[in-house]
């Protein structure tokens, strides 16, 4: 089947899924769309770091704290202690590692671009190859962070995908297959990715 037509049909049965939530708007038709503020674009790669190797639930527990904590800003998470982030993001998991990779991430966009409007602004292969070269940051969350706060057309794989396409498929060769057979448009990639997920938490 080709992927625009599992596109469709996945959209006729699931309806949109208003990807990426963000505390403000939650699961919004809008967030795919609309002009995105520093702190969801700060909110939407935060979450892409801390997801790795855990659940969605347990990244809202963390991203409350830290809103909690009123440390949801790219020069407060740079600056914090890394105890007290390792604290704040501990539901998530792996905290150690991930609250460095926070604040390496954090610091390289504030000593780099100063803001993520700035960084955006940059073409998609360049600052691809730039998030991919900081600690911590693979090919899935990148590629998040470009899709969801970017507003790039570059399509994510996961374990979602994986399991609906092919289960063994290198991460690459599937990203070209979804870069072929849909347009190459960040709101229907943003859109089939997380059909794909939907799906796949059903099946």
């Amino acid at each position: 089947m080709r992927l625009y037509t599992l596109y469709k049909q996945l959209l006729k049965k699931h309806g949109p899924q208003g990807w990426w939530p963000t505390r403000k708007y939650g699961y919004h038709p809008s967030n795919k769309t609309r002009t995105l503020s520093e702190e969801e674009k700060l909110e939407i790669c935060v979450g892409a770091i801390l997801t790795q190797n855990t659940s969605w639930r347990n990244v809202e527990k963390a991203l409350d704290s830290l809103f909690a904590a009123k440390a949801m800003s790219l020069h407060k998470l740079a600056a914090m202690p890394r105890a007290r982030l390792e604290k704040l993001i501990r539901s998530s998991g792996f905290y150690r590692q991930k609250a460095e990779r926070l604040q390496l991430f954090c610091r390289h966009v504030l000593h780099n671009h100063s803001s993520f409007s700035a960084m955006f602004k940059k073409k998609l292969e360049p600052l691809r190859e730039e998030l991919l070269s900081l600690k911590g940051i693979g090919p899935e969350t990148c590629d998040s962070m470009l899709l969801y706060a970017g507003r790039k057309a570059i399509f994510v794989i996961d374990a979602y995908t994986k399991r609906l396409c092919k289960p063994d498929g290198d991460y690459h060769e599937l990203q070209q297959m979804f870069h072929e057979q849909l347009p190459k448009r960040h709101e229907v990639y943003n859109e089939m990715h997380a059909l794909m997920v939907k799906e796949g938490k059903k099946s």
